[in-house]
């Protein structure tokens, strides 16, 4: 029996795709493989000594590091990619939360293109079409040509989940900061520095809580921004600006609100921009009291 290479991964050679190069990513990322590990090659003996084996080899069995859904018997919605995040949770890798955040805003979207499953919008990119573009333009390129340019889709894939989970650990420090805000405001939430606030708003329950509006520091200015109705809404607000600042700027704003320091109100009534924490709750109190 073969001895198998530590901390190696095989996927097929000749043309990629976002699945298996976001395999081989998330598989790096949690210091599983090498990245000079990384074995392109549909030969039977080569995969059979490498660790992992990714969208090649007809087998899908974690419990010996296996991950491909070419073969018939299996029928599930998953390719590769999600195959191995299930597996990174299974072992103890990703928690729940953090399993959801990654397939939610990475790995079914992948999932989805490699199956034939996701939307075809005129105009849209997708990582997953991002991804593709790192393969060869010419079709006869050279095998060496397809493995340097699978690396250097792995390393863009890479950064991309790095930064994705940098984000989301420090949304996650945020999280009590918004839930004081939650406890101690009603109508707005009050925040004393620019913090992503509204993933963690609606995972506390936000959508049962009363408030309309949050007031935070916006570079050294403050805004005063709507709260969407829901998670699943988020390009609505619960109550707009009012009608007459819609669009205008310093002082046709100024005029029409009172406030000498008002800035801009969005056309769209959902966020304005105030000179101090001051002005922004005048504004606060005018929209509350037109309502």
């Amino acid at each position: 029996m073969n001895q198998k290479i530590a901390r190696s991964v095989g996927t097929h050679d000749g043309t990629f795709h976002a699945d298996e190069v976001t395999a081989c990513a998330l598989l790096e990322f949690f210091n599983l493989i090498d990245h000079d590990k990384i074995k392109r090659t549909r030969s039977a003996d080569d995969l059979r000594v490498c660790e992992y084996v990714c969208d090649v080899g007809g087998i899908y069995d974690p419990s010996i590091k296996r991950f491909d859904h070419h073969q018939a018997d299996y029928k599930g919605p998953l390719s590769s990619a999600g195959m191995i995040l299930e597996y990174l949770k299974q072992t103890g890798h990703l928690k729940n939360k953090e399993f959801d955040f990654f397939n939610n805003s990475l790995v079914r979207g992948v999932d989805a293109h490699d199956n034939g499953k996701d939307p075809q919008i005129p105009g849209f990119c997708t990582f997953s079409q991002v991804v593709s573009n790192f393969t060869p333009i010419q079709y006869d390129a050279p095998p060496e040509m397809q493995d340097a340019a699978f690396l250097e889709a792995v390393q863009f894939a890479l950064g991309h989940i790095t930064r994705l989970w940098k984000r989301y650990q420090y949304n996650q420090t945020c999280r009590e900061v918004v839930e004081q805000a939650m406890t101690e405001y009603r109508d707005c939430l009050v925040f004393e520095k620019s913090i992503p606030w509204m993933d963690a708003f609606f995972d506390l329950d936000g959508e049962r809580h009363p408030a309309r509006f949050v007031i935070m520091p916006s570079g050294k200015c403050w805004k005063l921004r709507g709260i969407p109705p829901s998670s699943d809404d988020k390009m609505k607000v619960r109550q707009p600006l009012p009608e007459e600042w819609a669009g205008l700027l310093d002082e046709d704003l100024q005029k029409v609100s009172g406030i000498p320091g008002a800035l801009f109100c969005h056309k769209g009534r959902f966020i304005s921009v105030w000179k101090t924490r001051e002005d922004a709750q005048k504004a606060l109190e005018k929209v509350l009291s037109t309502r």
